[in-house]
């Protein structure tokens, strides 16, 4: 992987500034917190994945188990139950907020960039509120003049442990 450097700001060889990424990486997380399915689910490109893994970030979702691996087909039957309001997890759905933070781009391959983010969701249920945080790696691309989400690997700072429900992470 590749990125170009000026000064302090790395400029991905893809042709986005970090500006750019930012914007959509809040974009996104805004989506995903106002239950905005059909906006959240344009972002992913044809061929996304979404990998949440369970335990450690260096296992391998084919031969391990994951909280959610899911390739484009499953974010879309996951997304079809949450809209149907009969999945008993989000019925009613979660008060959530998220803060996006320290978004570093990590490198370029092709028309692939990958950037690194940490976060925290705040959830909030009848039976309380739930802090989630982690760090989020996604591989954004630009198609049809749109940055669209390729990859995103969600690893929970907790993920060694049970886990509530974890609906709301779509």
């Amino acid at each position: 992987m590749s990125t170009a450097t000026t000064g302090e700001r790395t400029a991905p060889a893809a042709g986005l500034d970090l500006r750019d990424i930012e914007q959509f990486l809040y974009r996104e997380a805004r989506y995903a917190d106002e239950h905005d399915y059909d906006a959240w689910e344009a972002l992913w490109t044809d061929d996304a994945l979404y990998w949440v893994p369970a335990g450690t970030d260096a296992v391998d979702p084919d031969t391990q188990v994951s909280v959610i691996y899911d390739n484009r087909s499953r974010i879309g039957t996951r997304l079809k139950q949450l809209r149907t309001g009969k999945r008993y997890a989000q019925s009613p759905p979660s008060n959530l907020r998220r803060v996006i933070s320290n978004v570093e781009v990590l490198g370029t391959e092709g028309t692939n960039v990958t950037v690194g983010a940490n976060f925290v969701v705040v959830e909030s249920r009848t039976r309380g509120l739930e802090t989630w945080a982690g760090r989020a790696t996604y591989r954004l691309r630009v198609e049809n003049g749109e940055i669209r989400l390729a990859y995103k690997k969600v690893v929970l700072v907790n993920s060694g442990e049970a886990l509530p429900t974890l609906a709301f992470l779509i």
